[in-house]
């Protein structure tokens, strides 16, 4: 298996594993021990490394099983007004600025919350790829602001966009969404392990990221950070016994107690946060800064080389790459693209489909309008000669696809 597709789920090292499996023999060796006191001890071990690592205070942080149900739980608060200007309910004639490299996911819980609400979305198109220019961070910036109006509320803004893999402005625009008003909530699904972090100066009302993806933790581990302005009236979609204990019961914040147990569940991807933050560059044999540098520069050569073999051009600056790049693939007629995505396929294109059955690569081919493009990971365990071969396998498969 040729695996490029590192962005979607993560692959977690083996002394990852190894670390929450010691977890979970504690668990099933004590469980009331560890129900009842030891999990505070352990998620706030993960709090001081995650803290550590992209900046902010351990006590702001909480921890869910993954990014989109934390979306869902801050946009539950956003109904009542937690983090909005003037604390006040999100209602009609309120906006909710998106844009169209969001994940879907995401956006589904904002058009619940406009339902729920009456407030309306209003959407920055901004397309995968725009013809005869690439995006910068000044296009993105000024094609997102330009959507802002007296009514603009609140603005899901992704750090990273999933579909492309391009770095948003993030700072720049927080910055003037708050000059402006508007709260933020910072998609940053891909984030700590994928490009310097530090949450201080980007200053978003709520960020959550995704543990899985980039920092290797196992699967159903993420963290949400909530500015401590909101925290007293910020609440979890479940509520537990915790939820009427005193402020300072067990030695913590409402916020953190209500987070940190919210009925009984396996949560020792979370407590292995901190081992993650440990042992992955022990398996990488290079620091966070190392394998920040060495992923994105990885990425970029990938990009070059698919892009050269199939003639097509960079759909953004270089500036806007990480770990992650958008390689658009040549266009074709209406009729043929019709014909092309009317094939059976497990994925979102058959053509994903040819190249693990065929070639053994696994990569997503993602599609918007008459635009199809491959998204590249890079990761350590990555090769440059993996995507010459991947160069090769896509020009095979487009050159059968021109018969059909």
């Amino acid at each position: 298996m040729v695996f490029l597709n590192h962005g979607s789920f993560g692959a977690c090292p083996k002394n990852v594993l190894q670390a929450q499996q010691s977890h979970r023999n504690s668990v099933e060796a004590r469980p009331v021990r560890f129900y009842c006191h030891g999990i505070f001890e352990g998620l706030d071990r993960s709090r001081r490394a995650i803290a550590s690592l992209v900046g902010g205070k351990p006590e702001d942080f909480v921890f869910l099983n993954n990014a989109t149900t934390a979306v869902a739980t801050v946009l539950d608060n956003i109904a009542r007004g937690v983090g909005l200007a003037e604390a006040k309910p999100l209602g009609p004639g309120d906006e909710i600025l998106v844009n169209t490299l969001e994940y879907p996911a995401c956006l589904n819980n904002i058009e619940r919350l406009a339902e729920r609400t009456g407030a309306t979305i209003i959407r920055a198109e901004i397309p995968w790829v725009m013809q005869d220019a690439e995006h910068t961070p000044g296009s993105i910036y000024e094609q997102i602001i330009a959507r802002i109006s007296n009514r603009t509320r609140l603005c899901l803004l992704s750090l990273i966009a999933s579909p492309t893999g391009m770095v948003m402005p993030a700072r720049r625009l927080i910055a003037e969404l708050r000059r402006r008003g508007v709260a933020t909530l910072l998609d940053a699904a891909h984030g700590p392990g994928a490009i310097d972090l530090d949450l201080d100066t980007l200053g978003a009302e709520f960020t959550t990221s995704n543990c899985h993806k980039w920092l290797c933790t196992p699967k159903g581990a993420a963290f949400l950070h909530v500015r401590p302005e909101h925290q007293p009236r910020f609440r979890p979609l479940c509520l537990s016994n915790h939820a009427n204990a005193p402020e300072g019961a067990k030695g913590r914040s409402r916020f953190n107690l209500e987070f940190d147990y919210m009925g009984t569940d396996d949560v020792t991807a979370r407590l292995t946060i901190a081992d993650a933050i440990d042992l992955v560059p022990k398996a990488a044999n290079r620091d966070w800064p190392g394998i920040i540098t060495h992923n994105r520069d990885l990425a970029l050569a990938a990009r070059d080389c698919v892009l050269e073999r199939l003639g097509t051009t960079k759909p953004a600056s270089d500036e806007m790459v990480g770990p992650l790049a958008c390689v658009p693939l040549p266009e074709v007629e209406p009729e043929r693209l019709a014909r092309l995505a009317a094939r059976p396929t497990r994925y979102n294109d058959a053509l994903q489909d040819a190249l693990l059955e065929r070639h053994s690569i696994q990569i997503p081919v993602w599609t918007s309008g008459r635009t199809r493009c491959l998204r590249l990971s890079a990761q350590v365990y990555n090769t440059i000669e993996q995507y010459r071969y991947l160069a090769e396998a896509v020009a095979e498969e487009l050159d059968r696809e021109s018969k059909l």
